[in-house]
């Protein structure tokens, strides 16, 4: 489950489980509960704060739980929709946000790293990709807007049509992320740029977010059903 450390104002959320270096940190809906109770808890605190979110290990998130999924078809749009509510929850935090991104995003775990304001990814081990294509699985609209918006067009593109690994020099050129760190230097980097601005924090920064985001968050507040999505 994910946990939470703090370097002065800065919190650091942890995705995975404490100790471990293997855990693909999936969406289950555990981990979706755990995920939010632990921003409620980042926004109760008072002062000037941040947000970096991070993993240890080979993997920042793989995204949905695909195990949870296959034995929960029925249950498909309202966990989808659970999903995208921590999306829009990222894209209107009343601080500043940045995805320190040490290992594989892959998916609906990239998504959620392009949901952070800022994104700090290792540059020698790891990729970002959206392998939907290659699944043969289609966006929500949610999801397929916030890319279109966060992105560069072209690169939303390639990314999405193409199923293309972009390692972190990659995706650097390509307007994924804002800056590339070697090895353990990811979360390091993440936490300086990020203690640079909690002197934002505040609801008149959600208020900016919601202005610069009303599309995608639009769109990710439509409920997930066969009008917007393939169950097939």
């Amino acid at each position: 489950m994910p946990y939470l450390d703090r370097e002065g104002d800065v919190f650091i959320l942890y995705l995975g489980n404490e100790g471990e270096t293997d855990n693909e940190n999936r969406f289950h809906p555990d981990w979706i509960d755990a995920a939010n109770a632990l921003l409620d808890e980042v926004e109760a605190s008072e002062g000037p704060a941040a947000l970096v979110t991070t993993a240890t290990g080979k993997f920042f998130t793989n995204g949905l739980d695909t195990n949870w999924i296959f034995s929960n078809v029925d249950k498909l749009p309202g966990y989808l929709d659970r999903v995208m509510e921590v999306y829009s929850r990222l894209l209107t935090f009343p601080m500043a946000t940045v995805a320190a991104v040490q290992g594989h995003s892959f998916g609906a775990g990239a998504i959620l790293a392009t949901a952070h304001d800022f994104r700090v990814m290792r540059a020698d081990r790891g990729f970002y990709c959206l392998p939907e294509v290659t699944l043969n699985m289609p966006f929500p609209i949610g999801m397929s807007t916030l890319l279109n918006s966060r992105l560069p067009k072209q690169t939303a593109l390639e990314a999405m049509t193409t199923g293309r690994r972009y390692s972190g020099s990659d995706a650097l050129a390509a307007g994924i992320v804002d800056e590339i760190a070697d090895g353990d230097g990811v979360l390091a980097a993440a936490v300086a740029r990020a203690s640079a601005l909690t002197a934002t924090r505040g609801d008149n920064l959600a208020g900016i977010k919601r202005g610069i985001h009303h599309e995608a968050l639009a769109a990710l507040a439509t409920a997930t059903d066969e009008s917007n999505f393939s169950f097939g």
